[in-house]
């Protein structure tokens, strides 16, 4: 008989003894102990992890493999035919290619330069947001002192066969951490940045032009645009609507406020729970907010606020809080995911959810959803540091990826997906920054 098979047969047999965990490999019982103990390693929370641990070095070695799809008789060859036999239109065939584009790539680790030596590779990547043309990426770097350090990194050298990117970043701006940032379009498409920092009291929100962090002369950087002290901060975003112009929105602790950079004019709209994430519409001046108390709902940021809740315009239902929110292109769904680890699809026009992404998970980190609708895919990072993608058509999970570091809580990777990584010319695929590492998955 085989070992591995009689070993999970035990396994699978053998009774759960309150107290005790039982060890497959060595067939006997072990006293547990309570709580984190060094001198014994067999607590929960050791056997836990390192089951986890087996779990990705499994998952990483079929990842060094040829990939299979998910999807029973789905090849290159198999869809060609279909589509030159009318069977396939090309919509589908599209998705479909795109699929197998996802279960195709490889991981490769880039090599990041900067001008100054000290940079690259000395702090925990935390957060990576791409603009809209995905040439550069900004970046929040943990430091060890204490708060964050910002950079941006130019991806125009991930053409090249060595993968080489360089990191410009400007270590005046350190002094608090960062829960949340964004683009924002002031003088030029994605010319500065929305940063929402949090200290212990109060917390700081923070409007940057994005050459700061250039190779230029120091002297020659203009200063910050804006920045001023609020309550805890949590989300942001910025309004790309003609009829809101120059104005972005913070998420603080039960209010909302929506403030113009260049009269600095604010609008405050009190809230019943913290307001965890935010998006505004493109076709209206709507602001969308994902609040703690799992309650989404709409601003029409064009009308005085008034006592009560009666500016509340759309409003739906999460039964857990609400992390990350996305606005369909369209703009008649919003993509919403919690810390219950669920996400849904919302048709905003029924006020109801039409289909579940189902393998997430989340108990109570701020996550955000990456949804690429050109290429039909969304992109999650759970709390467990696997990076799942699924089909926005039928949401189907299409691949689970392993994190190339052990899972932690400093540990969950950061990612951006487009597939024009570098510019209109660039390199398509995933980004991925976990602890001091960058990678690059190919989607050629």
């Amino acid at each position: 008989e085989d070992p591995s098979s009689s070993s999970s047969t035990q396994n699978s047999v053998a009774p759960e003894l309150p107290g005790f965990y039982y060890d497959p490999e060595k067939n006997r019982y072990f006293r547990l102990l309570p709580g984190h103990n060094n001198h014994n390693p067999l607590t929960k929370d050791s056997i836990q992890h390192k089951a986890m641990e087996c779990k990705r070095l499994r998952l990483l070695e079929e990842e060094e493999k040829q990939k299979k799809t998910t999807r029973a008789g789905l090849n290159s060859s198999v869809l060609l035919q279909k589509r030159q036999l009318g069977l396939l239109s090309s919509t589908s065939y599209c998705r479909l290619v795109h699929e197998l584009k996802v279960n195709c790539m490889q991981r490769r680790k880039i090599e990041i330069h900067s001008p100054d030596s000290s940079v690259a590779g000395t702090n925990n990547f935390k957060i990576i947001v791409a603009d809209v043309a995905c040439e550069r990426i900004f970046t929040v770097n943990d430091v060890e002192h204490g708060g964050c350090k910002y950079g941006i990194i130019n991806l125009s050298g991930l053409g090249k066969e060595s993968l080489t990117v360089e990191m410009y970043d400007n270590l005046y701006f350190t002094n608090r951490k960062v829960n949340s940032v964004c683009w924002a379009s002031l003088t030029h498409p994605d010319s500065h940045l929305c940063l929402m920092g949090i200290a212990e009291t109060p917390g700081c929100a923070s409007l940057l032009p994005a050459s700061l962090f250039s190779s230029t002369n120091p002297g020659d950087r203009p200063g910050m645009l804006c920045s001023f002290k609020i309550s805890t901060a949590w989300s942001c975003a910025w309004c790309l609507n003609p009829q809101a112009d120059n104005c972005f929105s913070t998420g603080l602790t039960r209010r909302v406020l929506v403030t113009n950079v260049v009269t600095g004019h604010r609008q405050t709209f009190g809230t019943s729970s913290d307001v965890l994430a935010q998006q505004f519409a493109t076709q209206t001046p709507v602001l969308y907010n994902g609040c703690r108390s799992g309650e989404i709902f709409s601003i029409d940021v064009r009308q005085r606020n008034r006592k009560g809740q009666s500016w509340k315009a759309t409003r739906l239902f999460h039964g857990s809080a609400v992390t990350s929110i996305h606005l369909m292109e369209a703009e008649h769904y919003l993509m919403a995911a919690d810390m219950a680890g669920k996400i849904k699809l919302w048709d905003l026009r029924t006020a109801k959810c039409v289909k579940q992404y189902k393998g997430h998970h989340n108990e109570y980190a701020l996550l955000p959803l990456h949804v690429n609708e050109e290429e039909g895919l969304l992109i999650a990072v759970g709390q467990d540091c696997y990076t799942r993608i699924w089909s926005l058509q039928d949401a189907h999970l299409l691949r689970t990826i392993p994190s190339p570091h052990p899972s932690s809580k400093d540990a969950i990777p950061s990612v951006v997906f487009s597939s024009r990584l570098g510019g209109s010319r660039g390199v398509p695929g995933l980004l991925m920054a976990v602890k001091q590492d960058l990678y690059h998955f190919s989607y050629n």
